[in-house]
């Protein structure tokens, strides 16, 4: 007869059930199920690093204004730039409708970030320094960004500050509790982010929360309070680059010019580009005609007109012809400087005076133009025996 026990469901955790605040199960499975959809482990930026698809539907996506820290920080802010709010911009429009996945652009997109010229966006050694203090804070950072906890401080410093001039989805995390909660957000254009070396941005500079990719979210609704001129049409995505970015053509806030700022660096070496975008930044819409990418200069460019110019090839060494030698004629001249010394020959060997006689053979039997050495030379100086000149000259 077999135990029945064995078959009777265990009574606590239903038990438990009615007597938990909904608010609270709704938010913790919210939060799990995001958490899976946003945190896969990966290279930064690296291409197929992005987050797999949610386990369960992502139900909200955050509207999180420039300044705002937002639920759950990481740190306190460390944002030293960023744009404020278009205070004549239009009331949001659309914010009812299903909060959008956003237009996909490439992180390598001229005019996509902005920032000023020579001013970094956000204090990188702040953050450094907020996230080592808390060993528990650095790891649940280390796994929602997809990196080596030993390496928080190393790959912080090959970010890139700039700001958003577009509102635009990611994924960010959270941090409650000793751990990384994910969750769907937009940003508003004007946070200031630190961006890898594949163009995506990888932390909000505000909260100092990690940010990945976003996961999809059909049918999510906004939630938190949308800003002055959001438009969910406009909203974009940032994908990363299949290849390493050496530099990023950002827009300068000050005074709407160009700036190519090079990636890991804080702004102090930016300068005007070579090639600037074929669009002022004032009137370029990124959105819905962005420019091309300038062509990365780890990569042979290519001319685009007969007056643009490639490197030529290289040219082949040239040897020069050995100079002709007449049987009775005067000597050749001195060997080149490149040439071995003339008192130092390989082999050890006595090289004859510009002045010795031509051996019978002739010049032609040696490959140089140099007369061929006399019977007395080809011996050594202790055993050859002491012969009168054979002619006079």
């Amino acid at each position: 007869m077999r135990d029945a026990t064995r078959r009777r469901p265990t009574r606590p955790e239903a038990a438990r059930r009615p007597h938990a605040r909904p608010g609270a199960l709704t938010l913790t499975a919210l939060a799990s199920a995001m958490l899976l959809a946003g945190c896969a482990a990966g290279e930064p930026g690296e291409p197929g690093a992005e987050q797999s698809a949610a386990a369960a539907p992502v139900r909200e996506v955050l509207l999180q204004p420039a300044g705002a820290p937002g639920p759950a920080p990481f740190t306190a802010s460390t944002a030293q730039e960023g744009a404020p709010g278009n205070a004549s911009a239009p009331p949001a429009t659309g914010v009812g409708d299903p909060a959008p996945a956003g237009r996909a652009l490439t992180g390598a997109t001229p005019g996509l970030y902005g920032g000023t010229r020579s001013v970094a966006s956000c204090d990188v050694e702040r953050q450094v320094a907020f996230l080592t203090a808390d060993p528990a804070r650095a790891r649940a950072f280390a796994e929602s960004a997809g990196i080596p906890e030993s390496n928080i401080a190393g790959w912080l410093h090959g970010l890139t500050p700039v700001v958003l001039r577009t509102d635009t989805r990611v994924t960010s995390h959270g941090f409650s509790d000793g751990h990384a909660t994910a969750f769907q957000s937009v940003l508003q254009t004007g946070t200031a982010v630190l961006v890898d070396q594949y163009g995506a941005p990888r932390v909000r500079c505000a909260c100092g929360n990690p940010l990945r990719s976003p996961a999809a979210a059909p049918g999510a609704a906004h939630a938190g309070q949308a800003w002055a001129g959001y438009r969910p049409d406009r909203v974009v995505a940032i994908t990363p680059t299949t290849t390493v970015v050496t530099s990023l053509v950002i827009v300068n806030t000050a005074d709407n010019s160009w700036i190519e700022r090079r990636t890991g660096t804080t702004g102090a070496q930016d300068r005007k580009p070579d090639v600037p975008p074929p669009c002022d930044p004032a009137t370029c819409d990124v959105v819905t005609a962005p420019p091309p990418p300038a062509p990365d200069e780890t990569t042979p460019r290519q001319p685009t007109s007969p007056n643009d110019p490639v490197a030529p090839p290289p040219r082949p060494q040239q040897v020069p012809p050995a100079p002709e030698v007449s049987p009775t004629g005067p000597a050749p001249d001195p060997p080149s400087p490149d040439a071995p010394a003339p008192d130092t020959p390989d082999g050890g060997m006595p090289v004859p005076m510009p002045d010795a006689p031509v051996g019978p053979d002739g010049p032609g039997e040696y490959p140089t133009a140099e007369p061929p050495p006399s019977f007395e030379d080809l011996l050594p100086a202790e055993t050859a025996p002491q012969q009168p000149e054979t002619f006079e000259g």
